[in-house]
């Protein structure tokens, strides 16, 4: 792509700084209870549809999906939001997706580290 920023690449960068707006700011759902990032925004060619990654952060499971199922619940009052607040024609219906990367990462940094102090140790 000649180090080029093709449209929707942009767009997805734009819908998920606002996506991360509308859920943690204007909202306003208790069910929502757990840390959110909006990780990744993943729009389809054609604009209609986008795979929206979030990653929650939560004392328990429980909460972890409390909060997810609360935000897959909104998807079309976050399209409203989102909709209100974007210059495009149109807004993409909005997938969303747990995303457990993040979490992975931790658990393997952990994992290392206590690795790297059994060999010290030795």
């Amino acid at each position: 792509m000649n180090g080029r920023v093709s449209r929707t690449d942009k767009l997805n960068g734009e819908f998920q700084k606002a996506i991360y707006e509308i859920i943690t700011r204007r909202l306003n759902d208790p069910e929502i209870t757990a840390m959110v990032s909006v990780l990744k925004v993943d729009t389809s060619k054609d604009l209609k549809n986008a795979k929206v990654f979030v990653s929650i952060y939560a004392t328990s499971e429980e909460k972890k999906m409390t909060t997810f199922n609360a935000i897959k619940n909104n998807a079309k009052r976050i399209r409203y939001e989102l909709s209100r607040e974007m210059k495009t024609r149109t807004v993409p219906e909005l997938f969303f997706i747990l995303d457990g990367s993040i979490e992975y990462g931790d658990k393997m940094e952990k994992l290392f580290l206590s690795i790297k102090k059994e060999e010290e140790n030795k």
